[in-house]
């Protein structure tokens, strides 16, 4: 999967750093700040519109997913670690477990609003 990727500073100096989480992405509808605990498991789902970018600030995850409009793909693992984003297009199904109490930030293309969130997310059980 070709969705998770490493983030780099693009600028340092005494100050500190400054990264770029996402480039040119003009449809960010939504941001959210997610707190989970060691062994929690959020998502077990896929969206039908939306996608979304999810940057870790601190902890790990083990992010499981499966592409729907890949016939017979399969189940796949891999770990997001603190300064990694990991995009989520649509119709894929995803679960995360937290390996640690963490911290992540969630951009999303499709309103949050809870009656149009529910209405693109279909609940399935990966993990």
């Amino acid at each position: 999967m070709k969705f998770v990727k490493k983030i780099k500073p693009f600028h340092v100096d005494a100050r500190g750093e400054m990264s770029h989480l996402l480039d040119n992405i003009s449809n960010i509808t939504s941001v959210l700040y997610i707190t989970c605990k060691k062994g929690a498991i959020r998502a077990n789902h896929y969206h039908k519109k939306d996608t979304h970018h999810s940057y870790m600030v601190n902890g790990s995850m083990e992010y499981t997913y499966k592409e729907l409009k890949i016939q017979n793909s399969k189940l796949k693992t891999i770990i997001v670690r603190v300064g990694e984003i990991v995009e989520t297009p649509p119709m894929i199904m995803h679960a995360m477990r937290f390996l640690e109490d963490s911290s992540f930030i969630v951009l999303t293309t499709e309103s949050r609003d809870q009656k149009k969130y529910e209405k693109d997310t279909v609940r399935v059980k990966l993990i």
